[in-house]
């Protein structure tokens, strides 16, 4: 199985999973300009990250390549012990960053693709800060008795995680959510996420 990565963005949640199953995997890393050449428009032709060639299979969006990832190497436990309950639960937070969390972020990562008119930027970015700070209150709540996401590790915790560095760069208010702060030096500390921040230069 091969990774399409561009270091930081959500595709590095795949690289974590992959790490996590600890089977064999490669990855290739991607800049603006990679992206946009030949190459890995044949593979993707939207032009983004992540993207996953297994074989003649070529699948692309980040909650299906974790879900695929997971199904390939159900001995990880990406998806919890194989109960459809525990499945859905993981989907569920899974689902939770890809489709309510991660969106959040686009107002502050390209405020032109929402308004036209640029001195209304800034008040773009304020609501959307607030939005953010909502859905990590609700992430943190979740985590107050329970060390992941789902109860168990799972795929949506490389995800969430991935999403808490972005926070940080776009610097959301995350004072005072103790659970969340809790959650990410687990993560931090976690050897395949140490190992996969060092491969994509990010330590």
């Amino acid at each position: 199985m091969k990774l399409y990565s561009k270091p930081g963005a959500c595709s590095t949640a795949d690289h974590i999973a992959l790490q996590w199953t600890g089977q064999p995997f490669e990855v290739e890393l991607l800049d603006k300009e990679t992206l946009k050449a030949p190459a890995f428009l044949a593979i993707n032709p939207a032009g983004s990250v992540p993207a996953v060639v297994d074989g003649d299979f070529v699948l692309t969006q980040n909650a299906a390549i974790l879900g695929y990832i997971a199904d390939t190497y159900p001995q990880a436990g990406l998806t919890g012990d194989g109960s459809p309950k525990q499945r859905a639960e993981a989907t569920r937070w899974l689902s939770f960053v890809n489709s309510d969390l991660h969106p959040a972020f686009k107002p502050l990562f390209g405020p032109g693709n929402f308004l036209e008119d640029d001195t209304q930027f800034d008040a773009l970015r304020a609501t959307a800060r607030k939005r953010l700070r909502g859905l990590f209150e609700r992430a943190d709540a979740q985590l107050a008795d329970r060390p992941w996401l789902a109860g168990f590790r799972s795929f949506a915790d490389p995800y969430f995680y991935i999403t808490l560095r972005w926070a940080a760069g776009a610097k959301i208010d995350l004072s005072g959510l103790n659970n969340i702060a809790a959650f990410k030096q687990r993560m931090d500390a976690d050897a395949g996420v140490q190992a996969v921040l060092k491969a994509e230069g990010l330590s």
